[in-house]
């Protein structure tokens, strides 16, 4: 069995029963780092990459021919499955949206997701009909070419609905039914909505993000009926954060008391070995 065809069955099969997590690793070296500590899967972040290339978080900041080079950069690091964070397929219209997922399945990768948010100038969600229309062309393509599991991504609660929690259920129950594997509301945070989302789209798994320390552990996630936990941009944030407090202090005060937490240089040519 080739490394992509075991990836693919054994990633299914993590989103058969219990509840695992997903980290996002923002290259190749995050993404074996992480391995290593022991994660079953890995997704990717655009935010994370973007990051990385200097540009903002945004629909448009990235261009599908880098997100797609970068997919294969974090697939060919590891040997675990690799879930592509793929926001809104890159692409206007379904016909783009199935060759740009076509293209994605050819990174290798074992999962990919797909958001309901409309790149710029427009912005917002799109029209559930269209939303729709994108899931079923990403299912078909994927159909064509691989068992790859596709998540649908309700993205009600980030861009500010009125009624977040009732629209991402309307609208996770017609991505399921368009042939979505796996469902997934960015930014809820409260445990009865969580546990309504599960509720309401079972038997489908649920995938919750966790970009922040909300006082759920993967346990009470679990006990939620959630089946994956990412974590996003979260880990990229973590280093940026930790980069920007040391240099800024040396900037700032030409002390460099923000190095003590780096990490010891011998851990790291191991872990790299």
């Amino acid at each position: 069995m080739d490394p992509a065809t075991r990836h693919r069955a054994s990633f299914r099969a993590l989103h058969a029963h219990g509840c695992f997590v997903i980290p996002n690793p923002w290259d190749a070296g995050s993404a074996k780092a992480l391995q290593k500590l022991g994660f079953a899967a890995l997704a990717t972040t655009s935010a994370g990459f973007a990051f990385s290339r200097g540009l903002p978080d945004a629909p448009d900041a990235l261009a599908v021919g880098d997100v797609l080079e970068h997919i294969a950069d974090i697939v060919n690091a590891v040997d675990v499955p690799v879930s592509a964070d793929f926001q809104a397929g890159y692409a206007d219209d379904p016909d783009g949206v199935a060759a740009n997922v076509r293209r994605c399945v050819d990174a290798g990768v074992a999962g990919l997701s797909l958001e309901d948010t409309r790149p710029e100038p427009h912005g917002g969600l799109f029209e559930v009909s269209e939303a729709v229309e994108r899931v079923q062309a990403a299912r078909a393509a994927i159909d064509g070419a691989a068992d790859v599991l596709l998540t649908a991504r309700a993205e009600c609660f980030l861009v500010g609905h009125p009624n977040p929690l009732a629209e991402s259920v309307r609208r996770l129950q017609q991505y399921a039914e368009a042939g979505a594997d796996v469902l997934f509301a960015p930014g809820v945070r409260e445990r009865d909505q969580i546990r309504t989302i599960v509720e309401e789209v079972a038997p489908k798994p649920v995938n919750v993000l966790m970009s922040a320390d909300t006082g759920l552990a993967v346990s009470d996630l679990a006990r939620l009926g959630v089946r994956r936990v990412s974590v996003g941009s979260a880990l990229a944030r973590v280093a940026w954060g930790s980069f920007l407090d040391a240099a800024g202090t040396i900037a700032r005060d030409g002390r460099f008391t923000g190095l003590h937490g780096a990490a010891d240089f011998q851990r790291l040519n191991t872990l790299f070995d």
